[in-house]
């Protein structure tokens, strides 16, 4: 048999051969794929030669190729097309790539050519990006505990093997609740205030359960659902956000709450084996943030504003209701004071957001514009599921960008949330090109009937689409610093920015017509949008200042606190940080907060907020300097995208912008002055 991972694709820019990859191909790659690299690694550590850049750095940068083939495929399918196969490898696969990696990155010999390396730099004459690639290793390896005694390193790898299963199970587990809180409904008259390709998603999500004749709402990761600002009946509404908050913390097989304890007591545990007071000191170490404390220091800074906001609007809320308002009513009652204040209806914006029109006339459009890029689809390049679309991209002198792959509707076997990840990785040591692609999740509707996308999923569109441009620009040397790998606290910098042409005149109008009629969107819309701008930003900006603040306070723990329930500890945290009004929920609660506890996010979902610093500061330098130009998307592409992860990324700002950041542009966008 031949396993399709063994060699490098032959099919255009590298695309993996989905057609050709059966379950029984990943196991014997992954083992192949470990055993290949652990043997070039220890060709390099045992020369006898000094360490030098030449037969120490390259060859590492060299080193695993077949097996990160197989893991980029292998993760890709578990989180965008999952099966029990692929839960189960999953499992019995993650301590095995964690002792792996320990290997490698706790290799004394291998450490000390890195420090050799090091300690020589001014005097070996490296162009930047090689010079930064030895200091990021370093940097890396230490904090990774590569300095550490052999006893120490013996337990270092019992914690890593032991947390990558626990976080694989939490992932598993939510997948698995999410889907089965899903929220059925008998009568459609239920469904009141859902458009008709929502209710038509609703019908053909039931029938693929085989509930034929009812409707299924699926969950989403955040605590709110979007069909919440919609739905008249107020019981339908209290069922979803009840079914949305029970995720992980019902009891039964898929109850996360221990795993939380457990994750987290041992993160405490290796962060002070490191020689770090807590987890959330090790992992900020080394990001630009640099410690707990600036992180601290920014978000009470926002929470306290940010908490008397929302207590005003919910005050406008109950006037409206003439009731208290719950967790369930604030979508559905804010949207009816955003109508009354700013005559404001989202819902009536959803036929102007037909999909296609959406991705070619606006995310593309727009891209088109800035960057000269072109986008022709590739039918004949098979991706891994039938759902994917597949985009060949061009600059405009024709030569080839990558390919770029969307993967819109939502299916039970994808997790939830919307991503990016990179398929093929760039890189000029490797000759390698680049494939990125987009998961979203979309209700697909029935067969010839339209998919109209809500205001916030257009949204998360060009934001997504922000994190693939990233992806597709990035031209360096070396693997490691290839497309998004760049510090966790700025990665979500260039998406969030590429937010701001949802909205931008002429990107708006280009795709913004009505499905049926042609009609542009009425200009009055977007200037009621624009007005409102700021309007709901006191909950927006609250609930997920509590989900950073909670994140932050898990990982701000001792190895030895005592937690007897994670509710309790959670709503202590929320009243600490005084974002604790029950009818503002933390956007993740614990027990289904994959960012921190499965999905690398862990003591850094503050980068969201951390990068909007950075994004809003960069929206005005384009609203000063014409906007949608040729000549700005160039230097963002060249000074930003472009460079990946092969510089510091403030640095990097400070070349585009001409100076750092300035808070104010945040302050103003959420109405925080």
């Amino acid at each position: 048999m031949t396993n399709p991972f063994f060699e490098p694709s032959t099919l255009p820019y590298g695309m993996p051969p989905f057609a050709e990859i059966r379950d029984e191909h990943y196991r014997p790659a992954f083992e192949k794929g470990m055993a290949d690299q652990l043997e070039e690694i220890a060709a390099i550590t045992a020369s006898a030669e000094l360490p030098t850049f030449e037969n120490t750095m390259l060859p590492l940068e060299r080193s695993g190729q077949l097996l990160d083939r197989v893991a980029t495929v292998f993760y890709n399918k578990s989180s965008a097309d999952s099966t029990d196969f692929t839960n189960e490898l999953e499992e019995e696969i993650a301590p095995l790539l964690a002792a792996h990696s320990d290997a490698i990155r706790l290799d004394s010999q291998l450490y000390w050519r890195i420090t050799t390396i090091h300690d020589q730099l001014d005097q070996l004459g490296l162009d930047a990006e090689s010079r930064y690639l030895v200091e990021r290793y370093y940097v890396e390896y230490t904090v990774a505990g590569a300095g550490l005694n052999e006893a120490e390193k013996a337990r270092l790898r019992d914690y890593n093997q032991h947390l990558s299963t626990l976080t694989t199970r939490f992932e598993k587990n939510l997948l698995a609740d999410t889907n089965d809180l899903a929220v059925v409904v008998d009568d459609v008259s239920e469904l009141d205030g859902l458009g008709a390709g929502e209710v038509s998603a609703a019908a053909e999500a039931a029938k693929d359960r085989g509930l034929e004749g009812k409707y299924l709402i699926t969950l989403v990761l955040p605590t709110g659902h979007p069909f919440l600002s919609s739905l008249t009946n107020r019981e339908v509404r209290e069922r979803i956000m009840a079914a949305s908050r029970a995720r992980g913390n019902r009891g039964g097989d898929w109850d996360n709450s221990e795993l939380v304890l457990e994750i987290t007591r041992l993160r405490a545990e290796r962060a002070e084996l490191l020689g770090f007071e807590s987890h959330a000191a090790w992992v900020i170490a080394d990001e630009t943030a640099k410690n707990p404390g600036n992180v601290a220091a920014m978000l009470n800074r926002l929470a306290v504003p940010a908490a008397k906001n929302a207590r005003e609007e919910q005050a406008d809320l109950e006037a409206l209701a003439g009731h208290p308002i719950e967790a369930h009513d604030w979508a559905y009652y804010s949207e009816k004071v955003r109508q009354a204040k700013y005559d404001v209806d989202e819902s009536a914006m959803r036929p102007y957001f037909e999909a296609e029109r959406v991705l070619q006339d606006g995310v593309f459009f727009a891209a088109t514009n800035l960057y000269g890029i072109t986008f022709t689809e590739r039918p004949d390049i098979a991706a891994y599921h039938p759902d994917v679309r597949v985009f060949e991209v061009k600059n405009d002198d024709g030569s080839p960008v990558g390919l770029y792959t969307l993967d819109l509707y939502t299916r039970d076997s994808k997790r939830g949330g919307a991503w990016m990840n990179s398929l093929i990785s760039q890189s000029t040591l490797l000759d390698h090109p680049v494939v990125v692609t987009n998961n979203l999740n979309v209700p697909k509707p029935a067969a010839g009937e339209p998919t109209l996308l809500t205001y916030d999923e257009v949204n998360t569109f060009f934001h997504e689409f922000g994190h693939a441009l990233h992806g597709l620009f990035a031209r360096v040397t070396y693997p490691k610093f290839a497309g998004t790998n760049t510090y966790r606290d700025f990665v979500e910098f260039p998406s969030q920015v590429n937010e701001m042409w949802m909205l931008w005149p002429e990107v708006l109008a280009n795709y913004a017509v009505h499905h049926v009629t042609g009609e542009p969107m009425p200009q009055e819309f977007v200037d009621k949008i624009q007005a409102s701008s700021a309007f709901n930003e006191g909950f927006a900006t609250s609930e997920y200042l509590a989900a950073a603040l909670l994140d932050q306070a898990w990982h701000a723990l001792g190895s030895d606190a005592a937690i007897p329930h994670v509710a309790a500890f959670e709503a202590e945290a929320l009243r600490a940080a005084g974002l604790d009004n029950p009818a503002v929920p933390t956007r993740y609660s614990s027990t289904y907060f994959a960012h921190t506890f499965s999905g690398g996010y862990d003591a850094g979902y503050y980068s969201y907020i951390w990068s909007e610093v950075l994004d809003a500061d960069t929206v005005e330098w384009f609203k000063e300097n014409g906007g949608l130009t040729r000549a700005n998307g160039d230097r963002f592409r060249q000074r930003l995208l472009g460079v990946g992860g092969s510089k510091d990324p403030l640095e990097a700002f400070r070349d585009f912008r001409g100076r750092d950041a300035d808070i104010q542009p945040l302050l103003d966008r959420r109405g925080l002055n």
